[in-house]
């Protein structure tokens, strides 16, 4: 098995210089950082506030958006937004024919053009001052989607932990050289087990918190040999909703999700439910289980977190174009205050599409026009004042 090889001195020094063009300097960033944490990184998060980017989302990249314009990332520093997550599809990178299914070998494959672009989208951001978080949406032997034929399994398989190390200790060498204040690793997006990763349907259970810790374990003990005092992340478990004291040892954060109710989130989400034409029309405050206090109750573990000791940012949250607009922003409201009470920040999935605050195409929201964009200036103003 072999990887290409990786420079990245030259990303480092340009990376560098963008950060100076734009006006932040090493003096700005150890401000900031004395400002930002009281206690280590990991026990206490910034209240950072952005959106996820979904340019390497996919596994193939013949079927990948358009990448992400500068422009999205100067629109976000102007409007007071600090924060990118780039969920990532680890066969994206690989130098692999697509049209059949990948061998165990063929994960470690990097192509150095494909990496090279997240490069791209980390300069961006880092132009702008934007905190960036990788995350493998999909790693070696497991995610949360269906869509693409793994070689094994990541909760059993010793041969997909290893490359699923492998994979991160890659990122986290490339970009150590990146302040611990610019750049984070999101380790695995919402863990769970799963009866058939080739059903998109298919059942989902927690994952058992020894071996998500014995897998969560291995991959920081990579990341730190290249990148030790940058902040890592975990997501919760059973699909990222459920907090993790058992990683508490690793001296890492966890990332909770915004998607409760689900049933308002993901109204008529034709990859979450088979039958989407009979579902009732979602509706908030909706009696004891769907009100502010129920959200405060859902929450609670993940408060008694922070309370631990851990740092807590919820790395997705939002709503599909098929939930009714006004219930949509009179639930987030409420998510997003109940989050704010414990200063945790967010992500929305996504800036731009479906869930986002440009071009989400809803059927009930007049639109603003933004240099050709259609702009959803409730929801941009409702994450702004939180």
């Amino acid at each position: 098995m072999s990887s290409a090889p990786i420079p990245r001195r030259d990303f480092i020094r340009k990376s560098a210089v963008g950060l100076a063009a734009a006006g932040i300097t090493s003096r700005a960033l150890a401000s900031a950082e004395t400002t930002m944490q009281t206690k280590p990184l990991h026990q206490s998060l910034p209240k950072w506030k952005g959106f996820n980017f979904l340019d390497f989302f996919v596994p193939n990249p013949q079927e990948g958006r358009p990448k992400t314009a500068e422009e999205s990332f100067k629109w976000m520093r102007d409007w007071g937004f600090d924060f990118v997550r780039i969920p990532m599809a680890y066969p994206y990178f690989l130098d692999i024919d697509y049209d059949r299914d990948i061998t165990p070998d063929e994960v470690y494959e990097f192509s150095e053009k494909k990496v090279a672009e997240v490069d791209a989208i980390i300069e961006k951001a880092h132009k702008y001052g934007l905190h960036v978080s990788l995350n493998l949406h999909r790693a070696p032997g497991y995610c949360i989607n269906a869509g693409f034929h793994e070689p094994y399994n990541l909760w059993t398989d010793q041969a997909a932990l290893d490359a699923f190390c492998h994979h991160w200790g890659m990122w986290s060498n490339r970009y150590s050289g990146l302040s611990k204040q610019l750049i984070s690793f999101d380790l695995l997006n919402e863990p769970s087990l799963r009866e058939d990763m080739n059903d998109q349907h298919g059942k989902r259970e927690t994952v058992p918190p020894e071996t998500y810790h014995r897998v969560a374990k291995a991959a920081v003990q990579s990341i730190r040999q290249h990148a030790p005092d940058h902040l890592i992340v975990a997501d919760g478990n059973n699909g990222g909703h459920v907090a993790v004291p058992e990683l508490a040892d690793l001296d890492i954060a966890q990332s909770c999700r915004g998607y409760f109710p689900f049933d308002i989130s993901h109204h008529k989400a034709p990859w979450v439910y088979k039958d989407t034409e009979n579902l009732p029309p979602p509706k908030w405050p909706d009696g004891p289980g769907a009100n502010r206090r129920a959200l405060e109750e859902f929450y609670k573990h993940w408060f008694d977190l922070q309370d631990q000791a851990v740092g807590v940012h919820c790395g997705e949250c939002g709503c599909y174009n098929e939930t009714p607009h006004d219930v949509f922003l009179a639930w987030f409201g409420d998510v997003l205050s109940v989050l704010a009470e414990r200063d945790i920040g967010f992500a929305l999935w996504e800036m731009h599409g479906d869930f986002g605050i440009l071009d989400s195409g809803r059927s009930d929201v007049d639109y603003e026009d933004w240099y050709g964009h259609k702009l959803d200036r409730k929801l941009l103003e409702l994450l702004r004042k939180v």
